[in-house]
């Protein structure tokens, strides 16, 4: 007897243990479902990336590398690069129940999506005429190009697709800085960071002639490339920028407050940000990093003034370049070139004329950089600069 009350008190007890047990995990589970979550910026579109979010940080968090290591203990993920200079975060690969639970966390500004982004251009073969308009207030052209230096006291920093460095229009002046898409030498394998370059600084179709310049990787062979990897390049730039300085950045996609947040950082450590509109006939306030006020931006025109059909436009739009049917270096060989047209192109004749100012001017801040080139860019030779734009034309002056 006594033996079956033994039992019947262990069944009695392994019962009330077992009910704990379950008490417990309902509690962890519910607990876990009430966690505060916050929201996710640009969250979901045909260009976001799976599983993929950028964390910034408050301005008084502990040390990006251990809050990141904290978060990620505590909700899960795997963190895959870290900034500090332009923006203090992370890149983390996680599901969003989780990125939602980590964008609640006191020390979190906010969490945004990552997304795919990719240069803007068309490809066209005319002639090139783009340094030919610069440099005079009005048509028809004069098949020449005057400037006042070469800045060759200048670096500039081509964040792009990478460039091709050992291009003869380089003349040994084009170096490997950062490459966030494979960790390598920022070597170009699509053709656009070297045209680009080519614009601000290659000695047959450069606007600065003598310029230093650095690429920085951060779209791949396609042209495409993340918020994250932009991010990346933009914090290397901030961090590692020999002054005085420009940067180049003919690529854009939607709104991205990372990316907008990293290129106002880095102009306000002062590198002056050109910065292509975007090619999608709209209001360039609409994407990124188009809309960074503290950066120039430029819309593109054809060799008529016209302003081109593709560019963006609007008042975050600064001025209008070239940027139909424009010749520059090419990737496939050393003395390679390559006609083609876009916001992406107009963006470098800016870059470099920034440089020439520069050269001039070493102690001038990206603002005062800004102020004189708007000053005296050609006024009301833009036809139709659309609704909310600034009928300015770049000119370069032969006293910056």
């Amino acid at each position: 007897m006594k033996e079956v009350l033994s039992a019947r008190r262990a069944v009695l007890a392994l019962g009330l243990a077992t009910a704990a047990t379950a008490a417990t995990v309902l509690a962890m589970g519910s607990a876990a479902s009430a966690a505060p979550v916050g929201d996710i910026q640009v969250a979901g579109g045909p260009t976001a990336v799976a599983d993929s979010y950028i964390v910034v940080l408050k301005s008084d968090a502990s040390s990006v590398d251990s809050t990141a290591g904290r978060l990620v203990s505590r909700h899960g993920g795997t963190v895959r690069q870290t900034y500090s200079a332009a923006l203090r975060g992370f890149e983390v690969t996680v599901g969003e129940a989780a990125a939602k639970r980590i964008a609640a966390d006191p020390a979190v500004a906010y969490v945004e999506q990552n997304h795919v982004v990719s240069i803007a251009a068309t490809q066209t073969n005319p002639p090139s005429w783009g340094l030919d308009r610069i440099d005079q207030r009005n048509l028809p052209l004069n098949s020449s190009y005057t400037y006042p230096n070469t800045a060759s006291n200048v670096r500039a920093y081509i964040i792009d697709t990478g460039i091709r460095f050992n291009h003869s229009t380089f003349g040994g002046r084009a170096t490997s800085g950062y490459d966030a898409v494979d960790g390598g030498s920022a070597d170009d394998c699509n053709g656009h960071g070297t045209h680009v370059a080519g614009t601000v600084g290659g000695s047959q179709y450069g606007v600065a002639k003598g310029v230093a310049i650095v690429g920085v990787r951060v779209l791949n062979c396609s042209g495409s490339g993340t918020v994250a990897q932009v991010v990346a390049g933009v914090n290397w730039v901030r961090a590692n920028a020999v002054k005085p300085a420009v940067a180049n950045m003919s690529l854009g996609g939607g709104v991205s407050t990372s990316i907008d947040t990293a290129v106002a950082n880095a102009v306000s450590s002062g590198v002056t940000f050109a910065l292509a509109a975007g090619n999608s006939n709209a209001n360039a306030c609409n994407s990124s990093p188009a809309r960074v006020a503290s950066a120039i931006t430029v819309g593109a025109t054809d060799r008529n003034d016209n302003r081109a059909s593709f560019s963006n436009y609007g008042s975050c739009v600064d001025i209008f370049a070239p940027g139909v049917g424009i010749t520059s270096a090419w990737y496939t060989s050393t003395t390679a070139t390559n006609s083609i047209s876009g916001t992406s192109m107009a963006s470098p004749h800016v870059a470099g004329a920034a440089a020439l100012i520069l050269s001039a001017h070493t102690g001038y801040t990206p603002a005062q950089v800004a102020s004189a080139m708007t000053g005296v860019a050609t006024s009301g030779v833009v036809v139709n600069p659309g609704s909310g734009s600034p009928n300015r034309l770049l000119f370069v002056s032969q006293t910056p």
